[in-house]
């Protein structure tokens, strides 16, 4: 069967994501919009959405047309449109992607009535974007059986016709990002959907969508049995306020370990971690933290004993005015000797998933290049037919960029492996 994901802003890191969950097999087509993925066997769309952090929506396929002509797609929409009577009025909204010139008015009544004709009493969701927002479906129930958002597209030169099965759950994000006991504005946050594309970019615990086939849940829509379904290592060296052990914990890993250098960080994590555990009724994690430094990390963690090293480090000054080429020089030696010490923890089929920051000054963007011995960057795109060349937020040397119009720092996401 065929779906298509609505990508969020930053396109390149979510269509990477979904190339790191679902694998490159099933992946067909991509755009800055959507991609298009063959997935044998179904898919647990609120599942899957729950655990994507850069993902809008899921949907199913229903048809693809060679032209964009409004009558042929209104004849195949028959196929997604219920078929039978439901209780109260069904609910149904429009929206279209890509560069389509489509009468959403006279497809919107031509719905109402062909809805009508089978006895369907409806009505039409509509807002003044030619997308309906996550929150507009949502509100309006229309991923429900009494609801549903028709979905039309251009991708690789087709007019495909599906409809929304899942959208990305935003209350429940808002509520991890600032309802958690412990935060530091300070030092700066690090969102929980980024987290979880991080998480997902090193590639461990996923065996390409397995775990997003039909199966159990529990009653808040997670995978049930943690504690067996992954025996991943993975550790955040400079954990913060914790939103990576966090996040994983959620996303069903359960040995993590932690360092920070400050009391403080050490502190907000496991109160976090506790919040985390008693909100989402998660098992108790096999957790280690540490105050050290991650300079340090070989005097008291094993050689080769971690599967992943998901962290975003200090930035660097958040605020007032700085000299660039000094913090430059500092973050650039701080990242390198940590490296060599990731290098020694890692196991040696182990990923590292790391923010560096991006300094914008003026028309100037400053990236950082801190020495990397032993690793190599990895594009996460790199191999997925028409993915590599000209999507949003991908740079040069293949990392992925992650901000907003009028940040001074962004941040690169930079993937790391052995040579």
């Amino acid at each position: 069967m065929k779906y298509f994901f609505i990508l969020g802003n930053h396109p390149a890191l979510s269509l990477a994501e979904l190339l790191a969950v679902l694998g490159k097999d099933g992946f067909i087509t991509a755009g800055n919009e959507a991609a298009v993925f063959e997935l044998d066997g179904g898919l647990d769309a609120e599942k899957l959405i729950k655990n994507l952090g850069g993902t809008i929506k899921v949907g199913i396929i229903g048809n693809e047309l060679e032209q964009a002509n409004s009558e042929k797609i209104l004849s195949r929409l028959s196929g997604i449109l219920p078929r039978e009577k439901k209780e109260g009025k069904f609910k149904f909204g429009i929206s279209v992607y890509g560069n389509l010139k489509l009468n959403e008015k006279k497809m919107g009544m031509e719905i109402k009535r062909l809805l009508k004709e089978k006895g369907i009493s409806s009505r039409w969701v509509i807002s003044k974007e030619k997308q309906l927002s996550s929150v507009v479906v949502d509100t309006n129930k229309l991923v429900t059986e009494n609801g549903m958002e028709v979905v039309i597209m251009k991708m690789g030169g087709k007019i495909i016709v599906g409809k929304t099965l899942a959208v990305q759950p935003f209350r429940e994000l808002s509520f991890r990002d600032y309802g958690r006991p412990s935060r530091d504005d300070l030092s700066g946050m690090l969102p929980p959907k980024l987290a979880q594309i991080m998480i997902n970019l090193a590639g461990v615990g996923n065996e390409d969508g397995q775990n997003y086939k039909e199966g159990d849940k529990n009653k808040d829509g997670y995978e049930d049995g943690h504690k067996e379904k992954y025996g991943a290592v993975i550790l955040d060296p400079f954990c913060g306020s914790g939103t990576i052990l966090t996040e994983a914990m959620l996303m069903g890993f359960n040995n993590l370990i932690g360092s920070d250098i400050s009391e403080k960080a050490i502190a907000d994590t496991k109160e976090n971690v506790l919040w985390m555990k008693e909100k989402f009724r998660l098992p108790e994690p096999e957790l280690e933290l540490y105050q050290k430094s991650a300079t340090e990390l070989s005097k008291f963690l094993k050689p080769e004993s971690v599967s992943a090293i998901i962290t975003e480090p200090y930035l660097g000054p958040q605020r007032g005015q700085v000299d660039l080429r000094k913090i430059k020089k500092e973050l650039e030696d701080l990242y390198g000797q940590a490296l060599l010490e990731f290098k020694k923890v890692l196991k040696k089929d182990g990923k590292i998933v790391m923010i560096w920051p991006v300094f914008h000054r003026g028309e100037e963007w400053v990236q950082l290049s801190p020495k990397i011995d032993g690793f190599k960057i990895v594009n996460p795109l790199k191999g997925a037919g028409n993915s590599n060349g000209g999507f949003k937020g991908l740079t040069n040397r293949g990392t992925l960029i992650y901000g907003r119009e009028g940040q001074k720092v962004w941040r690169e996401i930079v993937i790391l492996e052995a040579e």
